[in-house]
């Protein structure tokens, strides 16, 4: 059965919230050291919000790039489009309702929630007017130079207009509903994020207009296919064949005459709403959470309007009509050629041509694991105990390494027991799959499933049901605490007792998205990880708020904590003439605690340097305060999604049960943002084979190295691209080279 927020159980969760505060406080040491310091300059920290919207433009800019394979910069503008409905959905509703309600107070860059949503409107409407534009005025006709061309009605011979008049009779007009607004009809509710035509029609008889809404139905392709039949004959390599597609907006908009019969067609044009869909559960309220996040859920779908998307060529009229009838201003409205939502264009790269795609990539089995299944059938057991193993997704098949571990454990009769943590995994999940096998095989299985990743959360319910009916031990983790952490530990009965497996990582348990992130994971029987992981899950599952951790760093409790007694360890190392350098790979570095004590290490001789995916509030550069830094951002063919935290650790600290010298490399799934370190179940575990710890340096040496393709972040906040050296050849890419080389082990 689930675990249920009920009676006494409320008020001991309650106080275990204000452990974990009290212990956070508590726990930073630094915080007199910090009184000694000279006070850092107030305009230290770019915006976060703005530092979004500048890792966008590198995704847009990722499409600009004529070395890209053309359907892989379709794919970009897709994600650009998609990225940014996210951002206006949490970022910009959550300043709105900030704003709204009273309480909002300046942010750490200076900015007040007006200034940022000010300059943010000012970015995105350059932002995306330059993305539409770039769409319609370069891809397309790229596109249509490959055949691939996006027509209009106007566009199409008589016998393709016939063909798809018959479609749209028989497939697509039982499905439309138009909505009159007069006395009688209210002005329709528009659904977040979806397409729609705003009609104006005028009767014929009263002489009187009238607005009416279409909705462009969600579950019908957004491109119909024109050429529905392939002629082998017809194409060559030179003129391959014409993959031809109307949007089902102008299929519907060229027979809108028919939804209306006796009125006449004014003016007809497509718009998009996005609404607030960030949802927030009063957890301690709640009696029962899975019900909570449930009516939430529905809430959702009500949330104040933030942005409205019209056609370019709508009338003043008809915006100034839907605006009102909204409630956006004009700050709010965003003017784009067709066609509107270019999420679209991810439906363009199941075309079957390969010559505008990367080359496929197929992972390969971890080198450790691969050596003892060449010996002894697959044992990931065995190779496990052999050594602890270091994977590098994608390309190390996650199929053959962690999805096999759960395999493996759910039908191994030795095995007693498995804790699992799920943050988003797939449909069709094999991972979920493993543990409803394993309890069925009278397995111990316990899943604690975060139904609170947002925009996941109606899957990962659903998850929770089926896995509750299957026998699995179901519970959702501390209330107030999303819980990010990516675990696994399996209980296994063996010759000499009980051993415990244990899988630590960087990203979901999720197939799908292990063949396109980018994420580090660590497989390993070492008793006192086992010893840690056993605490984590009787923390996450009962209560134990005062656990304490050997070979791992858990949040909210320590990893900040930890991280910058790490970084103040090599300022005082570099203070002393010591061997002293960070190095850091995160997907966003907000937090301004980490961030502060990655100045004064600077400030101290520490070399820094940092590769981030997203948002990065530090400035790196600035004479006096992070001359030492350096922070580039990659991004490419896989999502750069791992977190590692190295350290020189030339001081050779105590960690664990004796002195550990050398470099200290953790890695994890905690960025260093606010929401990860004080408000997250998150885990670091540190790497402790010398060979693991040298890989992973390299890695990040490689993506920091001059002759590595980048962003250099600049001290403005700003991003400046190198792809080419000084004689205009390309830098390597990083991820062509690793794919490089796991192919060769093949």
């Amino acid at each position: 059965m689930a675990q249920q927020f009920t009676g006494p159980s409320k008020e001991i969760l309650r106080n275990q919230i204000a452990e974990h505060i009290a212990e956070t406080e508590k726990d930073d040491k630094f915080s007199a050291l910090t009184a000694q310091y000279e006070p850092l300059p107030p305009d230290r920290f770019y915006d976060r919000e703005l530092s979004w919207l500048k890792f966008n433009q590198r995704v847009f800019e990722l499409a600009q790039d004529a070395t890209q394979p053309l359907l892989e910069r379709t794919s970009f503008e897709a994600i650009f489009a998609s990225n940014l409905d996210e951002f206006f959905m949490v970022r910009v509703a959550g300043l709105k309702r900030r704003i709204n309600s009273g309480i909002a107070v300046p942010s750490a860059s200076g900015l007040s929630a007006r200034q940022q949503l000010r300059e943010l409107s000012e970015e995105a409407h350059r932002l995306q007017d330059a993305h539409a534009h770039y769409f319609t005025n370069t891809l397309l006709p790229a596109l249509a130079q490959e055949n691939i061309v996006l027509l209009k009605w106007a566009d199409l011979t008589p016998l393709e207009q016939e063909r798809l008049t018959k479609v749209y009779r028989r497939y697509i007009f039982p499905v439309l509903t138009p909505l009159a607004v007069d006395p009688a009809h209210p002005f329709p509710y528009i659904s977040g994020k979806s397409l729609n035509l705003a009609v104006l029609v005028e009767n014929a008889d009263s002489g009187k207009t009238h607005f009416a809404r279409v909705k462009i139905p969600d579950n019908l392709p957004r491109l119909y296919p024109v050429d529905v039949t392939s002629d082998d004959n017809s194409a060559s390599e030179n003129s391959p064949q014409r993959h031809g597609f109307i949007t089902m907006e102008n299929l519907v908009l060229s027979h809108i005459e028919t939804l209306f019969p006796g009125m006449t067609i004014k003016e007809a044009r497509a718009f998009r709403l996005t609404r607030n869909e960030d949802i927030d559960v009063e957890e301690d309220d709640a009696e029962n959470l899975l019900n909570a996040m449930e009516r939430e859920l529905l809430r959702r779908r009500f949330g104040p309007p933030i942005r409205l998307e019209l056609s370019d060529v709508t009338s003043p009229y008809l915006s100034k009509l839907l605006a009102t009838q909204l409630g956006v201003d004009d700050s709010e409205v965003y003017r784009l050629p067709a066609p509107l939502d270019l999420t679209c264009l991810f439906e363009l790269h199941s075309i079957d041509r390969p010559d505008l795609k990367y080359k496929p990539f197929i992972p390969t089995t971890n080198r450790q694991i691969a050596e003892v299944e060449s010996s002894r059938a697959q044992d990931i057991f065995a190779a496990i105990r052999e050594n602890d193993i270091l994977l590098h997704h994608p390309y190390d098949s996650f199929s053959t390494s962690v999805q096999a571990f759960l395999e493996q454990a759910a039908n191994d009769p030795r095995v007693l027991a498995i804790k699992q943590t799920l943050y988003r995994t797939s449909g069709n999940s094999p991972i979920i799959d493993a543990l409803i096998d394993a309890a069925h095989a009278g397995k111990q299985v316990l899943a604690l499933v975060e139904i609170k990743a947002r925009f996941d959360e109606e899957a990962n319910i659903a998850w929770a049901r089926k896995l509750e009916r299957a026998g699995v031990h179901v519970v959702y983790g501390i209330v107030g605490l999303k819980t990010h952490s990516k675990l696994s530990m399996v209980v296994r009965s063996e010759n000499d007792g009980l051993r415990r497996y244990c899988h630590i990582g960087t990203g979901n348990y999720n197939p799908k998205t292990a063949r396109i992130y980018t994420d580090m994971g660590l497989l390993t029987c070492d008793p006192v990880v086992g010893q840690d992981l056993t605490r984590l899950f009787n923390q996450l599952s009962g209560y134990a708020p005062k656990s304490s951790f050997h070979r791992l760093l858990v949040a909210p409790r320590t990893i900040r904590t930890g991280l910058i007694e790490r970084i103040r360890r090599e300022e005082q190392a570099a203070r002393d003439g010591k061997e002293a350098w960070i190095k850091i790979k995160v997907n966003s570095l907000v937090d301004e605690k980490c961030i502060d004590a990655l100045y004064r290490a600077s400030q101290a001789g520490v070399k820094i340097d940092i590769v981030e995916r997203g948002i990065c509030a530090l400035k790196p550069g600035v004479p006096g305060l992070s001359d030492n830094i350096r922070v580039r951002s990659i991004l490419g063919r896989f999502l750069e999604h791992s977190r590692i935290f190295a350290f020189a650790n030339s001081q050779g600290p105590q960690i664990g049960e004796g002195p550990m010298s050398g470099p200290e490399v953790w890695i994890g799934s905690a960025d260093l943002m606010h929401r990860n370190l004080d408000r997250r179940v998150e885990a670091l575990v540190r790497i402790t084979d010398n060979s693991q710890i040298h890989d992973l340096l390299e890695y990040i040496d490689l993506q920091m190295s001059d002759s590595t393709s980048s962003w250099h972040m600049l001290p403005d906040g700003s991003y400046e691209r190198h792809s080419t050296d000084e004689n205009g050849k390309p830098l390597q890419d990083c991820q062509a080279l690793l794919i490089a080389r796991h192919s060769r082990r093949k």
